[in-house]
């Protein structure tokens, strides 16, 4: 008997509901054929990500978009709560099992809170489209699971799988000689967060795989500004009209071992005047603001964010403001917070444990701001569409004059 079955088991004395077997669909299309054809000795795929995206992601614009997305998913209120087509009727023991599953993933494993392993999550989310975690059962009632982050550019996905949770759909690439060099995961013990899925391959989309080449000749315009600002590339020259070659080194000789670098007042005496002859403006425009500037708006647009937040506040006013912060949460914070949640949903709760009648919830996704949640609520409560119980619900509060019978 497994571990998954030996907990189903105990919780059938409180309740738990049995799932009757059902024939399994046969699929007459074929998954991924672009990438079977050219592969069919092959029975996992590497997801080819250029090494230098995670360099990439220390520079301080990426950090800026990956820690205003990933801080903000990481950081809201979250509850655990029945769905809809659920009543506490339907689960057995609901209000402890809700209590089991909130208490293991605010402890997953013995050094990570739920935050610390969530941002590995998003972060690996962000750069390269893939974001792993691996999935144990315990055999505990108390905590029936455990969860460990993991290096998704390590995970290879088999493109045959067939579709069964108990069956390998994922390996990783441990790196070791032998047979420890990759290591199998069936589709049950492995959280595989995909951001942009597409049909004609396993893997995922990042925005910084979207931003790479954006980023890379960002970072060579600041490189190339950052010299010139430092006087490192000399855009200016001396002509000195008739003079011989021995007369040009000597006076080369003179300023490197005399004027360079000593601030000191260089005295000249020609016949002629000698004429700078400068090789750019000698103004800003050298620098490539304009070109820097237009580079973080592309970068600012692969992550789905305004440029305003990652510091061009150039066109901002007030009254654009507020629809730049707004559509950032929309267009960047809401979408990968679901998907967050979804995963959790259905990978942990409903496959890893058999728990289906439980969903995760990011409190804070109906609204971006507390005043205007309240706001809408006070307003739904005033209307009689909502009960007190149900906005504590929403609130990820317990119900008033309840008592808990289960404890």
């Amino acid at each position: 008997m497994g571990v998954k079955d030996s907990i189903r088991n105990v919780w059938k004395r409180f309740g738990a509901e049995e799932i009757a077997a059902k024939a399994e669909p046969q699929r007459k299309t074929v998954a991924l054929p672009s990438i079977l054809a050219p592969y069919q000795a092959q029975r996992a795929l590497p997801k080819p990500t250029p090494a230098n995206l995670r360099k990439f992601a220390e520079t301080p614009l990426v950090r800026r978009a990956i820690n205003l997305i990933k801080d903000r998913v990481a950081s809201m209120d979250w509850q655990i709560r029945l769905k809809r087509d659920y009543t506490p009727d339907k689960v057995g023991y609901a209000a402890r099992k809700a209590a089991i599953l909130r208490r293991a993933l605010e402890e997953p494993n013995d050094s990570d809170s739920f935050r610390t392993l969530i941002e590995q999550v998003i972060e690996d989310a962000l750069v390269g489209g893939f974001g792993a975690m691996e999935m144990d059962l315990t055999g505990a009632p108390e905590k029936p699971f455990e969860l460990w982050p993991v290096d998704g550019a390590t995970i290879q996905i088999n493109p045959k799988w067939d579709g069964s949770p108990n069956s390998p759909r994922y390996a990783q690439a441990t790196g070791l000689a032998g047979s420890a060099g990759l290591v199998q995961l069936n589709d049950d013990e492995l959280m595989y967060v995909r951001m942009n899925p597409r049909s004609y391959t396993p893997f995922g989309l990042g925005p910084l795989e979207v931003a790479f080449e954006t980023v890379n000749t960002f970072l060579s315009a600041h490189r190339f500004a950052g010299k010139l600002a430092s006087n490192s590339v000399v855009q200016y020259a001396l002509w000195l009209n008739d003079t011989t070659p021995a007369q040009q080194e000597r006076l080369i000789r003179w300023w490197q071992d005399e004027i360079e670098g000593t601030g000191r007042v260089p005295l000249l005496s020609t016949e002629q005047k000698p004429e700078v002859l400068r090789f750019a403006q000698g103004t800003d425009a050298d620098l490539r603001l304009a070109w820097q500037e237009f580079l973080i708006r592309m970068v600012a647009n692969a992550f789905g964010l305004p440029p305003l937040l990652l510091g061009l506040e150039g066109d901002v006013n007030r009254s654009t403001a507020a629809e730049l912060a707004d559509e950032a949460f929309r267009g960047a914070i809401l979408p990968l917070a679901q998907l967050i949640a979804g995963h959790i949903t259905r990978d942990l709760f409903a496959k890893c444990i058999g728990w289906r009648g439980f969903e995760f919830v990011f409190n804070d996704l109906s609204a971006r701001d507390e005043n205007t949640e309240l706001a809408v609520q006070v307003q739904l409560l005033q209307a009689g569409v909502l009960t007190v119980n149900e906005v504590r619900a929403m609130r990820g509060l317990g119900a008033l004059g309840t008592v808990n019978s289960e404890q």
